[in-house]
């Protein structure tokens, strides 16, 4: 479990590279180093909510410690980069995402590596890659549409994955098997359609 923490973010981000054709964008060195600190910040300053059994406070502390604000600030941060046009060439939200995710991938393997916990090895590390490319599939429509009702949908749609992905993680901490998986299922949708549709 492990060996997949630190491994599933890079293959994800190759197979992404494969069947899209995308890669070759400017920011990639930034996004790891960027990345790095980041994830030496996170286990540094340790949880910022401090879960209390399966209620309310282990969902936020799913949110912002365990699966989600580590995929949706690097989405947070490119995309106030791309505003400011601090990157030259294609835009590739997806991509610095992911490279951002391969330092906290391994640290958190480190640091999670004495618990064996499948929640936190497996399951967040796959909750961030669909994260991180689902996110950057809705911000790329948003982004090359001229329509604005689709634009509000695409919005509104960036709110699902996330919401999901707290959930997931809150189902199988409460050992909610089956609800885990589903919502699990649904986090991934985007991340599908985006390999899919080659986005």
């Amino acid at each position: 479990m492990i060996v997949f923490c630190i491994l599933w973010i890079p293959l994800v981000y190759f197979l992404r590279r494969f069947i899209t054709r995308v890669g070759g964008f400017s920011g990639g060195v930034w996004a790891l180093i960027l990345g790095s600190i980041f994830a030496i910040i996170q286990i540094l300053i340790g949880n910022i909510i401090t879960p209390g059994g399966f209620g309310f406070s282990r969902l936020l502390h799913g949110f912002f410690d365990i699966v989600c604000l580590p995929a949706l600030i690097p989405l947070l941060i490119y995309l106030i980069i791309f505003l400011f046009r601090g990157f030259s060439g294609e835009a590739d939200f997806g991509g610095f995402a992911l490279l951002w995710l391969i330092p906290s991938g391994l640290l958190r393997a480190l640091s999670w590596g004495d618990t064996s916990d499948p929640i936190l090895l497996v399951a967040a590390p796959v909750l961030w890659a669909a994260l991180a490319v689902g996110i950057s599939y809705f911000i790329n429509w948003i982004i090359n549409t001229d329509y604005i009702i689709l634009k509000i949908v695409f919005s509104i749609c960036i709110l699902i994955p996330p919401a999901a992905a707290c959930l997931s993680y809150w189902a199988f901490f409460s050992m909610q098997n089956l609800l885990g998986y589903g919502f699990l299922a649904l986090t991934c949708v985007p991340f599908i359609l985006s390999l899919a549709l080659r986005k």
